[in-house]
């Protein structure tokens, strides 16, 4: 009778566990959210959530879903078919079409051997005690101040596994010190990234930078389903999930949507810190981009939906400073810009086994 209990014990724990990590999270932040956009916005119409709320039961499984439904009604005005709750995304999506696939973009030293790109403007590697260059050559400890800053002011070292803004760090050749780099743990330096001026001009402090999601389809083709800029604010020195703006673009011309949000889902139709405009505004070297991104997905087939962190230097270059091929997150582009999804048929994956 003990294991019997023993092991019921740990099923109940795995549960909860693993309802903790998928829902319960997500929908406090989405219940937050809603809040936040209702209080401009107005409330959402019953109507509409009831349409969520059968949604979400009826065809992707349980209402739990449903709460990142009324963010996105709430902000669209108006219920979508066809729309992917984040939490659906990350607990069923996920784990089916990228499993653990997807983490290898968090280990950032690969880049250079992964995609094999001179988009990224990386510079040397620190891995379990080793500084390698951009060829996977040893460079010895001695050496590294010197290599990073030989034709670069400064740099800035990425942690592994980094996220929304944290784990960034930028050194010049003076505050620099091979010490703390092996205190602070495995990464990835790269050199600092000189944005355009279009760009600059609403940021100037930090690399505003282009989220493109695409989808590496069962047919073999990648596609673009999303995409908006994010810029830092004020005087932060790169972007970061509680201060950054966030513009959607349009998928086919680059071109700015007339109204951007800011950390807490609020519209605007400014930059808070620079008071510019952001409509009549188009990316530089928007094509270039996308097709930089497409042509990179598909060296990584082994992962099916990536969200690409581009941006445009001063000389129209295209850089890819990340790529995010795990939980890349979407419960932005799906507000502004969805249902991204569809036509994918990813609804239907809840009924099939983890790959």
């Amino acid at each position: 009778m003990l294991p019997n209990i023993k092991s019921t014990v740990k099923g109940v724990l795995r549960f909860w566990t693993s309802y903790a990590y998928n829902h319960y999270a997500d929908i406090q932040d989405a219940t937050r959210i809603l809040k936040s956009v209702e209080s401009y916005n107005g409330k959402t119409g019953s109507r509409n959530l009831k349409l969520c709320d059968e949604y979400a039961v009826e065809v992707l499984g349980h209402k739990h879903f449903a709460h990142w439904l009324y963010v996105y009604t709430a902000v669209s005005g108006r219920f979508k078919e066809g729309w992917m709750p984040e939490n659906y995304y990350g607990s069923v999506v996920v784990p089916k079409l990228q499993g653990q696939y997807g983490r290898i973009a968090d280990l950032r030293g690969l880049n250079a051997v992964m995609l094999k790109s001179d988009a990224f403007p990386d510079v040397l590697a620190y891995a379990n005690g080793i500084f390698f260059d951009t060829t996977y050559r040893f460079v010895s400890p001695d050496a590294v101040q010197d290599k990073l800053f030989k034709n670069h002011e400064r740099v800035v070292f990425k942690l592994d596994n980094s996220l929304q803004g944290r784990g960034i760090h930028f050194f010049t050749c003076e505050s620099f010190s091979v010490e703390q780099i092996t205190r602070l743990g495995n990464g990835l330096f790269q050199r600092v990234v000189q944005p355009h001026r279009l760009l600059a001009k609403f940021a100037k402090h930090s690399v505003a930078t282009l989220r493109i999601t695409t989808v590496y389809k069962d047919n073999g083709e990648v596609s673009v389903r999303a995409c908006h800029l994010r810029m830092g604010s004020g005087e932060e020195t790169h972007v970061q999930v509680r201060s950054q703006i966030r513009v959607p673009i349009h998928i086919e011309s680059g071109a700015f949507r007339d109204v951007g949000y800011t950390a807490e889902w609020r519209e605007t139709r400014i930059h808070p810190t620079s008071q510019e405009t952001f409509a009549g505004n188009v990316i530089p070297a928007f094509k270039a981009c996308v097709r930089t991104v497409v042509e990179l997905h598909r060296k990584a087939p082994y992962t099916r939906c990536i969200g690409w962190d581009v941006t445009v230097d001063e000389e129209e270059n295209v850089r890819l400073l990340e790529w995010n091929a795990e939980h890349n997150g979407i419960k932005f582009s799906e507000a502004t810009q969805g249902p991204c999804f569809a036509d994918l048929g990813w609804e239907r994956l809840r009924n099939e086994r983890a790959r």
